[in-house]
């Protein structure tokens, strides 16, 4: 009887070169955000959708760089899917089936945890920063990408630990996102500094109408920054004119270096003298502005029926 010998699929040759390869992709791609981000650069963006989510408070994790966790992680999977490749081909030796298994579960487990990320974030800019990220939907892409490759990318022998494995890190992933943006979302977190790497500025007290909430979008839709500095009273000042809800949706850039997430780079780069100052189509406008005027300043066609305006103190001896 003549046995004929099973040929290994395609995707099983190829695969650890494929997710070798877009796990490169992925790392170059963060390791931009992450040198923008510390050197307070502008990304290279066509909608100003980009600079909007990198910059949210959702951009960092107690004050480490998503992108940073991202190239971190990408640079794992690129180890993990070529350091094996290398070590057979330049070593000309293999590292048995014990150890390419353990690396293959680590390989899952990591690529898993991405997916779980990736898809949160695009949860977060759908539906709290209300703004797409060209670069952050590319990594979730690689992200899904790898997960797809590296499951079927080689036999495995237990369907059913792979599944326990997925819930597990599904599980503990949610848990650990939620924990970690408790600072952005959770009330309690105004009264602890430290979970975002800084001092929060004081609490907005007033309420926000549809106007006000309507103008905070506008103002983010077309890439209007607010520069200022978490001790600054007229910043404050400013956040009170939009009320609570609508000053959520305003893209504030913090200038303080002890000031939470701080970018102080990006306010020197930018030119900003004095707190608060409003960039508005590339120009620069220092001061309190009333909600009326930068509705003027960037085209705004919404409600203007703005329950406050802003009271100009007098000069002394006036």
């Amino acid at each position: 009887m003549i046995k004929t010998r099973r040929r290994t699929p395609w995707l099983h040759r190829w695969s650890r070169v494929m997710v070798g390869i877009i796990a490169t992709l992925g790392a170059i791609e963060t390791l931009y955000l992450t040198a923008a981000h510390v050197l307070g650069e502008k990304v290279a963006c066509p909608t100003s959708g980009c600079e909007e989510v990198l910059t949210s408070p959702y951009a960092t994790v107690f004050g480490i760089p998503l992108a940073l966790l991202g190239f971190l992680a990408y640079g794992t999977v690129a180890v993990l899917s070529l350091g094996p490749l290398l070590i057979q081909r330049l070593g000309k030796m293999s590292l048995g089936p014990d150890i390419e298994d353990g690396l293959a579960w680590l390989q899952f487990a990591v690529t898993t945890a991405m997916l779980v990320s990736s898809a949160y974030l695009v949860y977060l800019m759908a539906f709290k920063i209300e703004a797409w990220c060209v670069y952050c939907l590319t990594s979730a892409l690689l992200s899904l990408s790898l997960w797809i490759l590296t499951v079927a990318g080689r036999p495995w022998r237990d369907a059913g630990q792979l599944v326990m494995t997925a819930g597990v890190v599904l599980m503990v992933g949610v848990v650990s996102i939620l924990a970690a943006y408790n600072s952005v979302d959770g009330t309690a977190v105004a009264q602890n500094p430290r979970s975002t790497g800084g001092t929060l500025p004081p609490v907005v007290s007033t309420v926000s109408g549809p106007a006000e909430i309507a103008l905070a979008k506008h103002l983010t839709k077309v890439g209007a920054r607010e520069f200022g500095a978490y001790w600054c009273p007229h910043c404050h000042e400013q956040k009170q004119l939009f009320g609570a809800e609508a000053a959520k949706y305003l893209t504030y850039i913090e200038c303080d270096p002890s000031g939470a997430n701080s970018q102080t780079r990006l306010c020197e780069t930018t030119g900003i003298r004095g707190f608060p100052t409003w960039e508005i189509g590339g120009k620069l406008y220092p001061g309190v502005r009333d909600l009326s005027a930068l509705a003027d300043l960037t085209g705004y066609q919404g409600p203007r029926n703005f329950a406050r305006q802003y009271q100009r103190q007098p000069k002394p001896g006036s």
